[in-house]
């Protein structure tokens, strides 16, 4: 019988060979325990974070969300009241103008109390951050005007805002309404003109 087949069955026969072996597997089954719990405990960090961080992302979206309700849930109303401020000041100037009502001694009085409603109503605007888009000395801007018409002028640069035929507005940072205005382009020349006429035929 060889050493090796010896070892073998002094194994299988003494209970306490064995016991080495046993140890051995019990250490390694520890180890491996050891591991997975470090592991999982690993796992539920990283849940927990993604979680942590997924809810921070949720109460940023909710607080946008209640900004942008607050800010701008009144855009639509705004927008209506301004039609208010329009016709109250075309019905100002459609009595400045009426020749009959020109020679009423009590229109002057009429029209102030028109004018004290009128800045009743831009002082609430204003005081909701609606704020009129100013066109004086300014150049076209898409942005915030509307041309509607182009005028031939020599002393205004091209692009430069000649007449405001309605006001503009804002909300805030947002355009609630643009301002439609009429714009100043280049005069044409004979030249040009001529050149129109040719493409034309």
């Amino acid at each position: 019988m060889s050493e090796k087949n010896k070892e073998e069955n002094i194994k299988k026969t003494d209970p306490e060979a064995k016991k080495p072996l046993e140890n051995e597997t019990k250490s390694q089954t520890d180890e491996k325990k050891e591991k997975t719990v470090e592991e999982k405990l690993l796992e539920s960090e990283e849940k927990l974070l993604r979680s942590l961080a997924e809810i921070e992302n949720q109460r940023r979206r909710f607080e946008k969300e209640i900004k942008d309700a607050f800010d701008f849930g009144s855009f639509n109303f705004a927008k209506e009241n301004l039609a208010i401020l329009d016709n109250l000041q075309r019905a100002k100037e459609a009595i400045k103008n009426d020749e009959k009502l020109k020679i009423n001694k009590d229109l002057d009085r009429f029209l102030e109390n028109i004018t004290i409603i009128e800045k009743d109503l831009i002082s609430i605007f204003e005081k909701n951050r609606i704020k009129k888009i100013e066109v004086k000395d300014k150049k076209f801007d898409p942005n915030f005007h509307q041309a509607m018409s182009e005028i031939e002028h020599e002393e205004k640069e091209p692009g430069s805002i000649l007449h405001e035929i309605q006001a503009g507005y804002m909300l805030g940072d947002r355009l609630l309404r643009p301002s439609l205005v009429s714009v100043a382009k280049k005069k044409a020349t004979i030249d040009d003109k001529n050149t129109g006429k040719k493409e034309q035929k």
